[in-house]
């Protein structure tokens, strides 16, 4: 029978150290398969695992797209591609994004769950927002594993308090724990696959080859979830919205996909861009109208010239007050937005 060799990993801000402290309790001799997600800059290199190749025993390398899946080794998402498993093969890919993020983790679990099943062992390390609950949750539906950072030693607890809020999670164990539970539970053995209802497979199926790359229109996404008045704000198009127990997540018809979370995140955002276009317009309005005040004075016409200043002077103040607005924005998640709440 198949053993727990498939283990998936996703961090945020302050998964370097954890990680580092993870793969430096693991043997050498260690037979399943990690994949991690750390989000990072899209627009730099990363080091991670220059890092963790000296941090512990462990084979860490930043794979290539069609990589066969060997045991005993690391398996980094290299900067702004997605990184999933299909086939006993490593997928990187430059789709969609998902929760704000390429690399996503719900990506990679997501994957992991669909093609391997029982076989997974999903952990989720410090980090904020929520990326890799949906993931998580997958996991779960498909007869994996569920192990979160315990969150009051995690740097930042929100990824795994999300988790733990919307997930039957397994263990909520410190690193040390982590660590040691996964060296016993990768050598026990397992059932074979469960299945889903054809709807609900087809559209796990559909995530993962939009991540990969796919066209998730031509695929159908917008009939695989209840469609809503909201729109994608990074591509304006328009977005359904998907259940996974007491989830609800949005996706649309590009391939964005966002938790209500991340969603409320990108949202706040946009909000603050449009504020700053804003003031951009009526200082470039307050330019104008004084040249012109100015070109009317030199000309003789101090009528037209005094009413073309105050017209500035006005919307020189308007402008003033949308910088006032811009500075005083709120961030928001659903975290900030409804703290305390599952």
């Amino acid at each position: 029978m198949a053993k727990r060799d498939i283990i998936v990993i996703g961090a945020s801000a302050g998964g370097v150290y954890a990680l580092k402290e993870l793969v430096a309790t693991l043997p050498a001799d260690f037979k399943a398969s990690i994949f991690v997600v750390l989000h990072i800059s899209p627009h730099s290199p990363s080091y991670l695992p220059d890092i963790l190749n000296a941090s512990g025993p462990l084979k860490t390398v930043h794979p290539k797209d069609g990589e066969l899946i060997l045991p005993g080794h690391i398996y980094v998402a290299p900067p702004d591609h997605h990184l999933l498993v299909e086939y006993d093969q490593v997928i990187v890919k430059r789709g969609p994004k998902e929760n704000r993020f390429r690399p996503s983790i719900d990506a990679l679990f997501r994957s992991a769950a669909y093609t391997y099943g029982p076989r997974v062992i999903g952990v989720v390390l410090t980090g904020m927002l929520d990326d890799g609950t949906s993931g998580m949750w997958s996991i779960k539906r498909l007869g994996g594993t569920c192990i979160i950072q315990e969150p009051e030693e995690a740097m930042y607890s929100s990824m795994p308090d999300n988790v733990l809020n919307y997930v039957d999670v397994d263990y909520s164990l410190p690193i040390a724990g982590i660590a040691s539970s996964l060296i016993q539970l990768s050598s026990e053995t397992v059932p074979g696959k469960l299945e889903l209802p054809s709807d609900e497979e087809q559209r796990l199926e559909t995530e993962i080859n939009i991540a990969a790359e796919d066209n998730a229109f031509d695929m159908g996404i917008l009939n695989m979830g209840e469609l809503t008045s909201l729109t994608c704000p990074e591509c304006n198009g328009a977005l359904i919205s998907i259940k996974e127990g007491k989830i609800i997540r949005y996706r649309c018809h590009t391939g964005h996909a966002y938790t209500a979370s991340s969603l409320l995140a990108e949202t706040t955002k946009v909000v603050e861009e449009s504020f700053w276009k804003a003031i951009r317009s009526l200082e470039e309005t307050v330019i104008l109208l004084e040249h012109s005040g100015k070109h009317f004075a030199e000309g003789g016409n101090e009528t037209a010239a005094e009413q073309f200043l105050e017209k500035a002077r006005q919307t020189r103040e308007r402008a003033r007050k949308t910088r006032d607005f811009a500075m005083h924005q709120d961030k928001y998640s659903e975290d900030s937005a409804v703290p305390n709440q599952p």
